[in-house]
């Protein structure tokens, strides 16, 4: 299994399992909703670059969550998209898969921020760059 495969599979189940983000939500879901009831999550495309060395297999991920929400304002959304990036940062750097074990060599929020997205209704939107390297 890729690297991004792998570490898409660990994000998900990272966020889904943690009380304080999955357990507030609705649900997490790989793409977009089609029937959902906010607040719930969706996990954006996954953009994979290479991010090697010499004699180093690697990648680089941008990951993005969007997480929505239908309220008078986008209080719940801060405290949503802060508990992302906790959950984020606390995923195992080991990602076992065959044939090669990968490791997470960096793990970092890019950007985050909250908007409108009609009334009533509010999208923050969380994204994180990863760098894992094969580390056998």
């Amino acid at each position: 299994m890729s690297a991004a495969a792998l570490f898409h599979t660990a994000m998900l189940a990272a966020l889904r399992s943690d009380p304080a983000f999955g357990g507030a939500l609705n649900g997490v879901f790989e793409g977009p909703a089609v029937k959902a009831t906010a607040p719930y999550a969706e996990l954006g495309e996954l953009l994979v670059s290479d991010w090697g060395a010499k004699e180093l297999a690697g990648v680089e991920l941008r990951t993005a969550i969007f997480i929505r929400d239908r309220a008078e304002g986008p209080a719940r959304l801060h405290t949503l998209a802060a508990a992302a990036d906790r959950v984020m940062a606390a995923i195992p750097a080991d990602l076992p898969g065959e044939p090669a074990i990968w490791r997470i060599a960096s793990l970092a929020p890019l950007r985050s921020r909250i908007i409108r997205d009609g009334p009533g209704a509010w999208v923050a939107i969380v994204e994180h760059r990863v760098r894992i390297l094969q580390a056998e």
